[in-house]
């Protein structure tokens, strides 16, 4: 009991001596460093040249640029991201996350949003079953555990497959080892535009927008936290995220 109370202590005070150094590094223009996925196209993904790219990727780029700070990527699966935030090993997060949840609200601050999305469920062609999101009690499905949209999954009662990735989730339902997978609307619908002859269907989608993608970064930071949503507003008057979201998705998402 004394050896975990031991290493809860070191993770907390490892959490807070990141915490205390986040502004230092931006007043003293510094190098920030960013986890991300690097898997989950179009936000955070690889070109055909393998430079990482997508619209959270670029956006943070802006912002580094607009604190005038450098940027460095660390590319990290999903279920151990925040995990590294609150240790120190990375900064802030720029992976499409929204805070839903009250225990990661507890650990973390986001910035001002930089892009809003709803929820969609992806089918196959075949699948009859699914008109609606309580439909899914006793399915499969594909999603990260600790993502958001693995946790609306597990809300309504659907057996988890544990995946990695967008694309990996795809593959188990269009073979049938998953019956489903939810995911951002704009990333499905970039999916579907970029894929025509794709064996999925749409079988719901919510009614309303989530409260916004943001920066993450871990709490009791107010003054970085400041300087970063300032530098925000800064890139929205701009037009900045107004050009990406075009240049991602065709359009403006960084409004509700």
């Amino acid at each position: 009991m004394k050896k975990v109370l031991f290493l809860l202590a070191i993770s907390f005070f490892l959490g807070f001596l990141n915490a205390s150094s986040l502004y230092e590094k931006l007043i003293n223009k510094e190098t920030i460093s960013v986890g991300t996925e690097g898997i989950c196209p179009p936000f955070t993904y690889h070109n055909k040249e393998g430079k990482l790219t997508g619209y959270d990727v670029e956006v943070a780029r802006e912002l580094a640029k607009e604190l005038g700070v450098k940027i460095k990527f660390h590319e990290t699966s999903w279920d151990i991201m925040l995990t590294g935030l609150k240790s120190g090993r990375f900064d802030m997060v720029a992976n499409q996350v929204s805070l839903t949840t009250k225990k990661r609200q507890a650990a973390f601050d986001k910035s001002l949003p930089y892009s809003y999305s709803g929820t969609i469920m992806l089918v196959r062609k075949d699948e009859n079953r699914i008109k609606d999101i309580k439909d899914i009690k006793g399915l499969k499905a594909a999603n990260t555990l600790s993502s958001t949209y693995g946790e609306i999954a597990f809300k309504y009662d659907a057996q988890i497959v544990s995946v990695d990735s967008m694309a990996q989730a795809l593959l188990l339902v269009a073979q049938k080892r998953a019956d489903l997978t939810l995911n951002s609307s704009l990333a499905i619908l970039n999916y579907l535009n970029t894929h025509k002859n794709n064996p999925f269907k749409i079988a719901w989608e919510s009614k309303e927008k989530d409260g916004g993608a943001s920066f993450v970064i871990n709490k009791h930071q107010e003054k970085a936290l400041e300087l970063i949503n300032q530098a925000m507003q800064r890139l929205i008057n701009k037009g900045v995220l107004k050009r990406l979201g075009e240049q991602f998705f065709g359009k403006d998402v960084s409004q509700p």
